[in-house]
């Protein structure tokens, strides 16, 4: 315990070099990926307490996990490709700002999807769940499909 201070202080330089490194972008990687760890753990357990629990469920929701992974990749491919094209080609314009976009949106409605899930499983292992926080989590998912069809200009009802 005599070297508690420098433990604090190498990883808060640790934490510190993470963040100039990879950005706010990163640390929202960091809690995606902890969210998808988190729904599929409470999610394995909730079905183990049900007496549901199998291992094809299991691989399928691990399937389910990467196919998340894929399309976080493609969203954060289309971001630099589309920033390369907006830098370097002065006939392609958008009507607003571009910097980073598609990927923090998208990592952002994966991790609020990723909470609704958590906390459903939460209810299911028996856990009270406050319904107005279920609400929220839906309105804030709602806002975020709202602003990604924005970009796209897809104001059309599906």
């Amino acid at each position: 315990m005599d070297n508690i201070n420098e433990y604090k202080a190498a990883f808060a330089a640790f934490m510190g070099l993470l963040t100039g490194f990879w950005g706010w972008l990163g640390w929202l990687v960091v809690l995606w990926a902890g969210m998808m760890v988190l729904d599929y753990l409470t999610g394995s357990a909730a079905a183990a307490k049900d007496g549901k629990w199998s291992s094809a469920k299991a691989r399928e929701g691990i399937w389910h996990k990467m196919g998340m992974v894929v399309i976080v990749v493609v969203a954060a491919t289309a971001d630099v490709l589309l920033g390369m094209v907006l830098d370097y080609i002065p006939a392609i314009q958008l009507p607003f700002h571009y910097c980073c976009v598609l990927a923090p949106i998208v990592l952002v409605w994966y991790i609020v999807t990723e909470l609704g899930s958590i906390a459903e499983n939460a209810a299911v292992m028996g856990a009270p769940v406050p319904k107005w926080l279920l609400k929220l989590l839906e309105t804030v998912n709602e806002t975020i499909d709202k602003a990604g069809d924005g970009l796209s200009n897809n104001n059309k009802e599906e």
